[in-house]
């Protein structure tokens, strides 16, 4: 079978790599990957017709002049992205996980850094086994910078995922109840999460520390810290405009478009690593105050006369709880409908249950919950109004439309909460 350095001549002749067969550039490599319910081996063919120069495939029982054959497409497709990595000799690489804001934390750091250097990062959210891997795969030798993302639902992910990127630097937004039907509790996530700190002081690198945050400050590598305190790196202080969050640095203000107090820390990683690499606070600034969320994520949305605050591409316990108590900061009348957490395993029925409880305390003008787990309660509760679907809370909105000033819509991404937005 071919050897990674020889894989690497080829990939260095292409223009791309694909592991989609239905979106091939001409000149790339399509890695025919397989999954429980599909086998890219069989769109092999089908990929150099569409005009990938080669096909990497596992499949022995093909022949074709143009396919490159190996043992396994996923693990040859990992082994070349850390090939790669390590012919990166130029470039700097941030790694970043947490149980939240990883995605909108990656793109303030490219928003900062990219004012002053050439910068490659994560796009969207390819952030697993296979989408870290394609991004290395994506970074040019010339970039001085690269934001890695990383996600994980189990022990040992971050590990792998670590040991391909080899990063310089790295963080960890937080930690929180997500993924728990993987890593089995809190104390599994936190220790998930922290095989990135493993790596760093394993291998004498930095990592950008929250020092408010009680697990990170324990943190016992070389790194580089903010704070409300004194005995940071950086000093900011948590403001706010309106629904909007921002930061204090010295006499500086630096404001965003993000919602929610939970935004702090995000803003405050990319500002702490833009001072860090001697950006000036007039580029910090100007980045994050123009960076616009996306994807659902911490977005304000003006719909007849109401403040929608949509932040629905993902939950779990730990956001969920800081949406809510951010939100209820907000003067006026609030109004919320949140859908079901998903991925959270045995303690799926306990955790929604205390959220519900959360939700009434703080007394909103109307609690919608949609979902099947959040309906297992309905005996439980008199105030929440409790759907299955969604479309049996939209036949409710159409008779009853919402008279709220703010409006708060929160879900997992698979309970596709953006739609609501429609109805209200």
């Amino acid at each position: 079978m071919m050897l990674t350095s020889e894989l690497y001549n080829y990939f260095e002749k292409s223009n791309s790599v694909s592991t989609d067969s239905r979106s091939i550039k001409k000149g790339s490599i399509f890695f025919a990957l397989k999954g429980d319910n599909f086998d890219g081996n069989k769109f092999a063919e089908k990929a150099i017709k569409d005009g990938a120069s080669y096909a990497v495939v596992d499949d022995h029982t093909l022949n074709h002049s143009q396919y490159i054959k190996v043992d396994n497409v996923l693990k040859s497709l990992q082994s070349l992205s850390k090939f790669h990595r390590s012919k990166l000799l130029k470039t700097k690489i941030i790694a970043l996980t947490g149980s939240n804001g990883k995605t909108t934390t990656k793109e303030l750091i490219n928003e900062v850094l990219k004012t002053k250097f050439n910068v490659s990062s994560t796009i969207g959210n390819l952030n697993n086994h296979i989408g870290v891997p394609l991004t290395l795969l994506k970074i040019d030798p010339l970039a001085e910078f690269a934001i890695i993302e990383m996600g994980a639902n189990h022990l040992n992910e971050i590990k792998f995922l670590t040991e391909l990127v080899n990063p310089d630097f790295g963080l960890i937004t937080n930690f929180g109840k997500a993924h728990l039907e993987g890593f089995g509790s809190l104390k599994g996530v936190i220790k998930g999460k922290s095989e990135l700190y493993n790596f760093l002081i394993s291998n004498n690198k930095v990592a950008f520390i929250n020092n408010d945050d009680e697990i990170q400050k324990k943190y016992k590598g070389k790194k580089i810290s903010f704070g409300k305190s004194d005995q940071c790196n950086f000093k900011f202080e948590e403001v706010s405009n309106g629904m909007r969050s921002g930061i204090k640095f010295k006499d500086q203000l630096l404001n965003s478009k993000l919602t929610g107090n939970y935004n702090f820390n995000n803003i405050a990683f990319a500002t702490l690593i833009g001072l860090h690499f001697n950006v000036p606070i007039s580029k910090i600034k100007k980045s994050i105050s123009e960076y616009n969320p996306s994807n659902n994520r911490s977005q304000i949305i003006e719909i007849n006369n109401k403040s929608v605050i949509l932040d629905a591409y993902n939950a779990n316990p730990s956001s969920m709880n800081s949406s809510i108590q951010s939100f209820n900061k907000l003067n006026g009348s609030k109004t919320i409908l949140l859908g079901d957490m998903f991925e959270l395993g045995k303690e799926s029925e306990k955790e929604h249950f205390d959220l519900i409880s959360f939700c009434i305390r703080n007394k909103f003008e109307n609690i919608f919950l949609i979902g099947l787990e959040f309906f297992k309660h309905k005996n439980n509760f008199d105030v929440p109004f409790f759907y299955k679907t969604k479309k049996e809370l939209i036949n409710h909105f159409q008779k009853n439309p919402i008279t709220s000033k703010h409006i708060l819509i929160k879900g997992s991404r698979g309970m596709k909460m953006e739609e609501l937005t429609n109805y209200i």
